[in-house]
């Protein structure tokens, strides 16, 4: 990796530095896949390598602190390891537990030995099986260490206040006002920082916040003698005074105690924070033989989002000389505007002011935050052989900026609220030259025992078009621990007594059979997302870096995503990395290489219309060297986002005078001229739509070559109505002349060359077929790629069969009715093929069905099954059966086709499973069939049938939660019965097929 230091920009020392170095990662080698595009042709080469374990899902992996077992350590690797996963994440959780006497802490807690031990086990094992192992930075979340107290330097800090009213020419004697809260507990000092007075202006409160004259304000501290305050109000109106206290705010990680003695959160803004997790680490767990191993196995050092939960502010003792060296004035007088009460803001000066002092705050603690805490925790975990992956976000602080200062940015599916606060990362990740945006994926409130893969690949496939590459699951549970029941312990459930969050995967599940298709799915989409370089059609510029709000983009977010549009988000840092620079017109043009770029007023302060002097700069820099530019908004009128300096208003609106005068800006007052704007410019999507569509794409090219990842899903969670089934076509720019498509199967590893598609210049049209959340890949190269035949073959851009395919024989044509079908090629050739017969579909609906009962063993780690035997004359859910009604486990489904003589080679079947909850396999006459698509379970036979008798078997595996409701209906009785196993219906389709001549 290389380091390299964003320069000083020019109009600082206001700017927001991204601060030390960005690593830039390179692109590895890849393996592939494919669905549902019409006209794709059987498989022309070898399957495709099974992904490697560095792009493979990892689980989340929870301990019970260190009251582990190296040996069954090692026996969970082995099964991470067997299913398919590259690694696991180390967590410490337990909130499942109420007696944390079984803990046992003081021998057992989190950094203990047996800690390290365990540690010890689960390096040393991952190194022999290929697997990686990520290290949580504390206990639970958030970050945090034993031997600090509440009271120390580096534990984390609240700005408490409190306050006394007064009328005017009021005399005040007495204790200066305590704050209006009491302290947390273990909370024994707190300092008294500064006293003031204000007068109150009613014309600048709001529903909450009292109104202040900002030019009131006073500094009463020096009139504090041992305690006490004595002051006349001025006869000219009513006044408040406020006292401000800095104090730790006793936080304790999540879910604990963990530790012997306690540990607490750490200050996220100062060196000394920082320093007290590194030293602590340093000390106590970093022994030879973890030091050894983290060389070999280690993947990454992880923290959780920044859940900081203070009564008060947040704070640190630097605050107020990093703002006076941040913005060139004191914080002091400012601090009624950012002080708050559980969240709470208490006071405000007039709107505006009161906005700019906020941001100017919140910019200095992200700076702070970046410098003392990301950028110091990056470089220690280097020095151990880590990289840094983290949730940047939990705070107000710019974690588009933190993105890219990170090796390995992560968000998560339960707490964004849509896919833009993915975008939102994506864009510091590729700005930085990074390669990975994790998800910690698959938590679901009240989802233990209930959550079905299904449910999780419909939850992440359109993160995965928004950015998203690496998957971390949600999670998978140590097995033990004193006083649970089956199927173990489970970190998250029960939770607060009732049924908990996510989902503790493992063999405990019945799917954990099926586990490795979906494994491979995930590790075939993750390999195409990392492979190359992202390519990105527009970057929206936001002057405040939030995520995880559900905040989108006007124009793109709800209309130009379903026209096929791209974008992601920037915020003013990161327009001083080195990838900020213009060639082609593209910003960035080896990383995102984004076509235009797109500004409009800050959504985070009323849409306000607000830019930097620095960043209009950048903006007039950028759109001089070829960047197409547009601005949604009343330009004219813009004002710095931070309290200005003198004149720096002016020199704002003649710089962005300057910008709009430009050749390639254009500046529009509605969101509904964007579009024209941008075509104006001559900016086009590199992926297009005829219609409006919930097709989502993301696209990526490594070495001449183009992948397109498409999902149908939603971009946005307030879309309505629901997804529904789509087909149409879908134009794809190509990068490199003569490519031709191919069909990438994520679920089978197979490649195919497309045999039905148009091109037009650097434009390939195909028609896709996708049903709500189902996924697939095309990639655009040279003929040849993928193991198929090379040579420009003619190809199919009209059919009125069914499909058109590229099979061993020739261009082929596939039909599920018997008939004669015209074909128009490439040439310009029509040809007309015959398929002389064809059966006729068949309902599949007797089966003999052989369910293995899931129940609890001797032990709560012990599982019985019990064996039952159905026939069934229609496929029904097993809560509609009563043998079956309360039952988790696997069915297996056996039926028998009988195919007359007239089954011969040109026929072949598809096998249309319908409704299935919730894993499947196919077996057909002994052969078992690729895996399927869990999403869209539709199974292409093949020549597995031949005349005679025909055995179908589709074994079905379900979640545990109907079992559950009957074996611990304290926790789980409450929940509804699930519809399991086989619903159907099940339809064997059968197809002609025939060379065309």
């Amino acid at each position: 990796m290389s380091n390299v230091t964003p320069a000083h920009r020019s109009g600082l020392p206001r700017r927001a530095l991204l601060g030390a170095a960005v690593a830039t990662a390179a692109a590895g080698a890849f393996d592939w896949s494919l669905p549902s595009v019409a006209g794709a042709s059987t498989a022309v080469g070898p399957p495709f390598a099974t992904p490697g374990h560095a792009v493979r899902p990892k689980f989340r992996w929870w301990w019970p602190d260190g009251l582990v077992q190296p040996d069954e350590i090692r026996r969970e690797i082995d099964q991470i390891a067997d299913a398919g996963f590259g690694g696991a994440e180390i967590a410490a959780v337990h909130h499942s537990v109420t007696d944390s006497s079984v803990l046992d802490t003081a021998r057992h807690g989190w950094g203990s030995a047996a800690w390290v031990a365990g540690v010890e086990a689960a390096l040393g094992q991952a190194a022999r099986r290929g697997l990686t192992v990520d290290l949580t930075i504390g206990p639970s979340w958030p970050a945090a260490v034993p031997g600090i107290t509440p009271d120390s330097e580096a534990a984390v800090k609240e700005l408490s206040y409190g306050t006394a009213s007064l009328t005017a020419g009021t005399v005040y004697s007495g204790p200066v006002p305590p704050p209006v809260y009491a302290a947390a507990s273990g909370v024994t000092r707190q300092q008294l920082l500064l006293v003031q007075a204000a007068r109150v202006n009613t014309a600048n409160s709001t529903r909450k916040e009292t109104g202040l004259d900002l030019d009131s304000v006073r500094d009463l501290t020096g009139a504090v003698t041992d305690g006490t305050l004595t002051w006349t109000a001025p006869d000219d109106g009513s006044w408040v005074i406020v006292s401000y206290w800095v104090r730790g705010s006793g936080q304790t990680p999540e879910g604990g105690p963990h530790t012997a003695p306690a540990a607490y959160v750490v200050d996220h803004f100062s060196a000394a924070g920082t320093r007290a997790v590194t030293d602590f680490w340093e000390a106590h767990l970093l022994s030879p033989t973890v030091r050894r191993l983290l060389k070999v196995s280690g993947g990454a050092l992880f923290e959780d989002s920044i859940e900081l939960e203070t009564d008060g502010l947040q704070w640190t003792p630097g605050l107020p000389d990093a703002f006076l060296a941040h913005t060139g004035r004191s914080l002091l007088p400012l601090l009624p505007a950012v002080v708050l009460n559980h969240g709470s803001q208490v006071f405000a000066f007039e709107a505006a002011v009161t906005r700019q002092i906020r941001h100017d705050f919140w910019e200095t603690v992200s700076v702070l935050f970046n410098r003392h805490h990301v950028t110091a925790l990056r470089a220690w975990a280097h020095s151990l052989g880590l990289e840094l992956r983290s949730q940047p976000y939990g705070l107000q602080t710019d974690a588009i900026a933190s993105a890219a200062l990170l090796d390995i940015p992560e968000g998560e599916s339960l707490g964004f609220k849509n896919l833009d606060d993915y975008r939102c990362l994506a864009g510091g990740r590729d700005m930085a030259g990074h390669t990975v945006l994790s998800c910690e994926a698959g938590a679901y409130a009240g989802g233990a025992y209930n959550t079905t893969w299904q449910k999780f690949l419909r939850t992440m496939g359109g993160a995965y078009a928004a950015g998203v590459n690496q998957t971390v699951v949600h999670g998978f549970s140590y097995a033990e621990l004193p006083g649970v029941n089956w199927p173990g312990y489970a970190a998250f459930t029960p939770y607060k007594g009732t049924v908990g969050y996510g989902e503790s995967w493992g063999p405990r599940h019945p799917t954990w059979r099926h586990v490795a298709d979906v494994s491979g799915y995930l590790g075939r989409v993750h390999q195409v997302l990392q492979t190359g370089r992202p390519r990105v059609d527009v970057a929206v510029f936001r002057q405040t870096g939030y995520t995880a709000t559900g905040i989108g983009a006007s124009w793109f977010t709800a209309t130009g995503i379903p026209l096929g549009w791209t974008h992601q988000f920037l915020s003013g840092p990161l327009l001083d990395l080195p990838a900020a620079t213009v060639r082609h017109g593209r910003l960035a043009p080896e990383g995102p290489a984004y076509k235009a770029l797109f500004v409009e007023g800050d959504f985070f302060y009323g849409s306000t219309v607000t830019l930097a002097l620095s960043d209009a700069r950048a903006l007039l820099r950028l759109t001089r060297a070829g960047l197409p530019v547009v601005l949604l908004g009343a330009w004219d009128t813009v004002v710095p986002p931070g309290v200005p300096d003198s004149g720096e208003s002016d020199e704002l609106r003649s710089v962005v005078a300057e910008l709009l005068a430009q050749p390639l800006v254009r500046q529009v007052t509605d969101k509904s001229a964007v579009p024209t704007a941008l075509a104006d410019l001559g900016v086009a999507p590199d992926v297009r739509y005829a219609t409006s569509s919930t097709l989502l794409n993301a696209h990526r090219t490594a070495d001449g070559v183009d992948y397109y990842y498409l999902c149908n899903g939603k971009h946005a969670e307030t879309v309505k109505p629901p997804v529904a089934a789509i087909d149409h076509e879908v134009t794809l720019r190509r990068t490199t002349a003569g490519a031709v498509p191919y069909l990438l199967d994520p679920w089978t590893g197979k490649a195919e060359r497309l045999a039905r598609y148009t091109e037009d210049g650097d434009a390939v049209t195909a028609r896709v077929t996708l049903q709500p959340a189902e996924t697939l890949i095309l990639a655009l190269g040279r003929p040849g790629l993928f193991g198929a035949r090379p040579g420009r073959r003619p190809h199919a851009v009209d059919s009125e069969a069914d499909e058109v395919r590229l099979t061993d024989a020739g261009l082929t044509v596939r039909a599920t009715t018997a008939g004669t079908y015209s074909t128009v090629l490439s040439s310009g050739r029509t040809v007309r093929t015959t398929l002389k017969t064809v059966p006729a579909p068949i309902d599949l609906a007797s089966w003999q069905l052989h369910v293995q009962d899931w129940r609890p063993g001797d032990t709560p780690y012990r599982t019985t099954v019990v064996e039952h035997d159905l026939t069934l004359d229609a496929l029904l859910p097993w809560s509609q059966i009563s043998e079956l009604a309360d039952v988790s486990g696997i069915g297996r489904y056996r039926t028998t086709v009988t195919l007359d003589d007239g089954w011969t080679g040109g026929h072949g079947a598809r096998l249309e499973l319908g409704t299935v909850t919730d894993t499947c396999r196919v077996t057909v006459n002994g052969h078992r069939l690729d895996p399927v698509d869990q999403i869209h379970p539709v199974v292409d036979l093949g020549d597995v049938l031949g005349r005679g008798v025909n055995v179908i078997e589709v074994e079905v595996a379900t979640p545990l939660s109907n079992r559950l409701r009957v074996s611990d209906p304290a926790v789980y009785g409450g929940t509804a019965r699930q519809a399991y196993g086989l619903l159907g219906p099940v339809r064997l389709v059968p197809y002609g097929e025939a060379r065309i001549d």
